[in-house]
């Protein structure tokens, strides 16, 4: 009548992922604000992007188990489908729809680039 339930252990307890040293996390973090910034200036010295590219990928392993991990996804996403359409809007622009493709290419790239920073400033990741 009087008894006391104590809640039972749990059999399986959650396998939690490997936590990330602090100042490591901290880097990762300037680096991801590094690369949204390099692709944002992009539109205006195009080398920027480039370099942002590389740095994605030399420390892509880096981001591995941190929310940082799918900001990388998603700029290196924006990065070569950018590209992909400003090489078919260079193509195109011979027949008079180029310039309509690099505007939507231009639009999405904005859209790209601040709703990312938008996440990263809000320590989300990204849904890719």
């Amino acid at each position: 009548m009087n008894e006391i339930v104590t809640p039972a252990a749990d059999p399986a307890p959650q396998a939690s992922a490997p936590a990330v040293d602090p100042v490591k996390l901290a880097q990762i973090k300037q680096l991801t604000l590094i690369t949204y910034i390099l692709y944002a200036v992009s539109a205006f010295v195009g080398v920027t992007g480039i370099v942002a590219i590389i740095i994605n990928y030399v420390k892509r392993d880096d981001t591995a188990g941190t929310i940082y991990a799918s900001h990388f996804t998603w700029q290196i996403r924006t990065f070569w489908w950018s590209l992909l359409w400003f090489v078919l809007g260079i193509a195109t622009m011979i027949i008079g729809i180029g310039f309509l493709v690099l505007l939507a290419d231009a639009i999405w790239v904005i859209y790209r680039i601040v709703k990312g920073f938008l996440n990263f400033n809000e320590d989300k990741p990204m849904e890719v």
